[in-house]
């Protein structure tokens, strides 16, 4: 299995530094605090921004605001205004963000298998890669 992992990851040699800091700053956003609940919380359902507040436990409202504006700003979460009165506004994932969501379930699925695993069971890849 670790030979695999391995000869998958030398598959990995032909990335460039441009690549690289891309594919960071991706991770960045995407690991950056609320994003993925956010996002989450929309593909579940969420489309008023009551229901995202309630959906994504513990976040401020003004905190909540600003990842909205954000995820707007990154296309990954599409904002509708609809003319009623008061004015409706809902928020859903678009197709970037939808992507990005089944980007991140493997690793999602990682994180809980490795949460069932005992500290003691855990390999702790201290050794080299050859």
């Amino acid at each position: 299995m670790a030979a695999a992992n391995h000869a998958r990851l030398e598959d990995l040699g032909h990335i460039d530094e441009a690549a690289c800091r891309r594919f960071a700053t991706t991770v960045e956003f995407a690991g950056r605090k609320w994003n993925a609940a956010i996002l989450l919380a929309g593909v579940r359902g969420a489309r008023r921004f009551s229901e995202y507040r309630t959906a994504v436990t513990g976040i401020s409202d003004r905190l909540l605001a600003a990842r909205l504006r954000e995820l707007e700003a990154e296309g990954l979460i599409e904002r509708h205004v609809r003319a009623t009165t008061p004015v409706t506004i809902s928020y859903t994932p678009s197709s970037d963000g939808l992507q990005l969501i089944e980007l991140l379930q493997p690793l999602t699925e990682w994180g809980l298998a490795r949460a069932e695993i005992g500290e003691g069971e855990r390999d702790t890849g201290s050794a080299a890669v050859a």
